[in-house]
């Protein structure tokens, strides 16, 4: 019997990736992604950009990252779950948190195994990604503050976004790539803003029912919402602070800062037009308009 459940493994973390990982979507945003940091990175560092087979290393690297944390939040989700989202694969039993856990090592070394072609600097900063990731579940389950609250927990779990932007750059400065530069800062902070946005922009609502974890919860609808639209407006400060367009000779310099009638359109919809919550579409669009408008400027 185990040797038939082992070899059914494989097909079940199939269906658990299709279900809970929809490849078409992360893949896509892990493209735009990489390839809208990497341009940028390589614009400010005044080289000509060829993306070439460390950008692929760094592709499969983030796609491989954000499967790994996906199944780290399934059982670190476990106990909610239950409660809440009763039909989930971990609680179905559909899959085991066995075969996420065996399925994490193989991850962690093949993503260890790709970024060595690029350098050492790149294999450390991603395996201190998914580090942080493991640290996280050990803290929730001792921390019952970092667990359930709302905001304290953004604080601590949303460096792994931030740390998968710091690998990228390091491995294009450990690669030859590019020159380190002191822009990298308000440069990744820009992708942290984009994608922020998007994390209040879908947790704000007029309207919270009981327990359920929204940022308007905490901080009222007015406050999720001015906070969602800061932070899309802080991206594009912080463009311009790297960036400067106003020195370029080309009008798609100019092209990231459109982006932000987005944001503006949904801050417009939900304080304007009451819309029960934040439309989805606007903040999900800018995230991709503004990776796409990087790499456009970038190329």
């Amino acid at each position: 019997m185990e040797h038939v459940a082992v070899l059914n493994t494989p097909a079940r973390l199939g269906r658990f990736v299709l279900r809970m990982f929809r490849p078409h979507v992360y893949a896509t945003y892990a493209v735009l992604w990489v390839l809208a940091l990497e341009g940028s990175a390589v614009l400010i560092s005044n080289r000509d950009w060829v993306p070439d087979g460390g950008t692929t290393v760094r592709v499969v690297s983030v796609v491989l990252v954000l499967l790994f944390m996906r199944m780290v939040d399934e059982q670190k989700d476990l106990e909610y779950d239950r409660v809440h989202n009763p039909d989930r694969p971990l609680v179905t039993g559909a899959i085991t948190a066995a075969e996420l856990r065996g399925a994490m090592v193989v991850i962690a070394v093949v993503v260890a195994g790709l970024n060595a072609f690029v350098s050492v600097a790149s294999v450390l900063s991603v395996l201190a990604d998914l580090g942080y990731g493991l640290f996280l579940v050990a803290l929730e389950r001792w921390s019952h503050r970092v667990r359930d609250g709302l905001i304290v927990n953004l604080f601590v779990t949303y460096p792994v976004q931030l740390l998968l932007s710091g690998y990228l750059y390091v491995s294009l400065v450990s690669s030859g790539t590019i020159v380190a530069d002191w822009r990298a800062v308000p440069l990744l902070l820009i992708f942290a803003c984009v994608f922020l946005h998007f994390e209040f922009a879908r947790k704000t609502k007029w309207h919270n029912d009981i327990g359920e974890r929204m940022y308007s919860a905490v901080l009222g609808p007015i406050g999720s919402a001015a906070t969602a639209l800061g932070l899309g407006f802080g991206s594009g400060v912080l463009a311009l602070v790297v960036f400067r367009p106003w020195e370029s000779a080309s009008a798609v310099a100019w092209l990231p800062y459109l982006t932000l009638a987005l944001p503006a359109l949904g801050a417009w919809r939900f304080l304007v037009g009451k819309r029960p919550s934040w439309p989805l579409a606007p903040a999900m669009a800018f995230v991709l308009a503004s990776y796409v408008s990087l790499i456009l400027q970038a190329i």
